[in-house]
């Protein structure tokens, strides 16, 4: 099956998921959507768990892929890291699945499927790899600390500089994550977090 298949199965089963609660979403109404038969549907996922973790998946390497494309936004350390915060505290407000990985909270309406790797006989390498460990709300925290200090950290930067870096770049995705629980008031997330850095990068 091609891979825009794939995504146009993906695009229908989060546009069903936005109207009606997962356990109400059909898999016959997702493949109608997408214009597949669901055979077709059945093939490409296996089932709805099937269905629900690749949603799942794709939603976590968005998530992933707009936090890179932040911290490469700015030439300034605290202008990435902020960016990489905004972006953190809007994609939670505006996908009910980031928000609930980001958050581990999820409600009756949406899937959950376990984090854990399940067992796999899907001969689609997309589905095998959903099939595989979802991540946890700690893991996007390590992730995007990790990716944040790659970016930011000079080459030959001290051992200690390092983990100081380290430690300011979690406190920053940390405060995103409580912004996505309790929403800031004027100022939002940027101001949190530039006056958090202020002696960071001074």
């Amino acid at each position: 099956m091609m891979p825009a298949a794939r995504e146009s199965l993906l695009d229908a089963a989060y546009t069903a998921l936005a109207r009606r609660p997962w356990s109400a979403v059909r898999m016959v109404d997702v493949a109608a959507a997408a214009g597949v038969s669901r055979q077709t549907l059945y093939n490409e996922f296996g089932s709805k768990e099937g269905l629900a973790r690749a949603l799942v998946r794709r939603e976590a390497d968005g998530y992933l892929a707009g936090a890179e494309r932040a911290l490469a936004t700015h030439s300034d350390p605290r202008e990435r890291l902020t960016a990489a915060a905004e972006w953190t505290a809007s994609a939670a407000r505006d996908n009910a699945l980031v928000k609930a990985m980001l958050t581990g909270c999820w409600s009756e309406r949406l899937p959950a499927p376990t984090l854990s790797a399940v067992p796999s006989s899907s001969a689609v390498p997309a589905q095998r790899r959903a099939d595989g460990p979802l991540p946890s709300p700690g893991d996007f925290v390590a992730i995007v600390r990790d990716r944040a200090v790659a970016v930011l950290a000079p080459p030959g930067m001290p051992k200690a500089d390092l983990a100081d870096l380290a430690r300011t770049c979690e406190l920053v995705i940390r405060l995103a994550l409580s912004c996505v629980a309790a929403p800031p008031g004027e100022g939002g997330v940027a101001d949190l977090v530039r006056s958090t850095m202020q002696r960071q990068f001074a």
